[in-house]
């Protein structure tokens, strides 16, 4: 009978994760997300050969897709925040860790797990720093995903926190038996890290939703211009009906409005005491609302119309915004303007 090692199953779910995110969509940042998903399914194959078929030359290979992973992640993450602008080299941090680590296992082996355990750890607090940033943090991020994405961020920071707690475990038993028991922790270590970070990268790019996060209570006292900067968007959004547009972000909001991002996002932070994607999803459903009024239009049109693009996101807003589910609240106008015309 055929052997498969468990590292193979991993390399499975991770490819059918890459077919889910590239169906999904084809923006530029999506594709960041397919690079480091391709990644985990390529490291967890070359796990299963390593030490589910004993192709102990692929050991040289190991540590080199090891470097690899921690800025890739970083920096697919961080694509969300802002544009790579032309001619930037930020993504030059990637090929510069796989050649640290090659020329470390070409002439000094012995540094080689010190070097990946620093990388592992300086990349998992560079993304636990840009998780903290919350939602409106991810400006290029879909505001009915924003949630979701800074969520993905924290799981991927967690993720290599807890694969340079394996990577302590299995320096200690190479040091205490010899590494007898390595193949057990690489595996776990690979199959539990590569599969999560791979689900965040999908949760992330294709941009699926999560409840909206409640503003800081810490939040400063609104000044005039903040009000202003508000009474200006609450007018394009009424006039140029922005919230219909399903991939608005903060970004795209903010150039409407010829303000910077941190601008709008503070200014209704503060003013309106709920963060910008809890603000669009408002206006959302009382475009929603409006269009229940009239009979020929189904619940799933009005979705769409107003700038929803996933139904479970749609059907969870309207019943925090409304108290009841779209039907309900169709019936209960009904009978509240046969009411009034009676």
């Amino acid at each position: 009978m055929l052997f498969v090692p468990l590292p193979f199953v991993n390399a499975l779910l991770l490819a059918l994760v890459f077919v889910m995110l590239r169906r999904s969509n084809d923006h530029a940042t999506t594709r960041a997300f397919l690079l480091l998903i391709a990644l985990c399914c390529l490291q967890s194959i070359v796990l299963g050969l390593r030490w589910g078929y004993q192709l102990d030359a692929l050991r040289f290979v190991q540590p080199i897709l090891a470097a690899i992973l921690p800025p890739l992640t970083y920096e697919s993450f961080r694509s969300l925040r802002d544009r790579l602008k032309p001619g930037a080299m930020r993504l030059a941090s990637v090929p510069l860790a796989a050649f640290v680590a090659v020329c470390l296992l070409l002439f000094a082996p012995q540094f080689i797990d010190s070097f990946l355990l620093f990388l592992v750890l300086a990349y998992a607090l560079a993304l636990a720093i840009l998780a903290r940033t919350g939602p409106d943090g991810l400006e290029l991020a879909r505001l009915d995903s924003a949630a979701l994405a800074n969520r993905a961020v924290w799981w991927a920071a967690a993720c290599l926190l807890a694969s340079a707690g394996f990577d302590l475990l299995i320096l200690l038993d190479f040091e205490r038996s010899g590494g007898s028991n390595a193949a057990m922790l690489v595996s776990n270590a690979n199959i539990i890290g590569l599969l999560i970070i791979g689900l965040a990268a999908l949760a992330a790019g294709k941009t699926q939703t999560l409840p909206d996060e409640d503003v800081e209570k810490s939040t400063p006292a609104p000044t005039d211009a903040d009000a202003e900067i508000v009474s200006r968007i609450d007018t394009m959004m009424r006039e140029k009906r922005l919230y219909r547009d399903e991939n608005l972000n903060l970004s795209r909001l903010a150039r409407s409005a010829g303000l910077r991002s941190r601008q709008v996002s503070q200014a209704i932070n503060r003013v309106r005491g709920k963060n910008v994607s809890r603000y669009v999803n408002d206006f959302r459903i009382n475009e929603v609302c409006r269009l229940l009024r009239q009979d020929n239009l189904t619940v799933t049109e009005a979705m769409f119309r107003s700038g929803f693009s996933t139904k479970s996101n749609f059907n969870r807003e309207f019943l925090r915004a409304t108290g009841m589910t779209p039907d309900a609240w169709r019936k209960s106008a009904s009978m509240l303007d046969v009411g009034l015309q009676s």
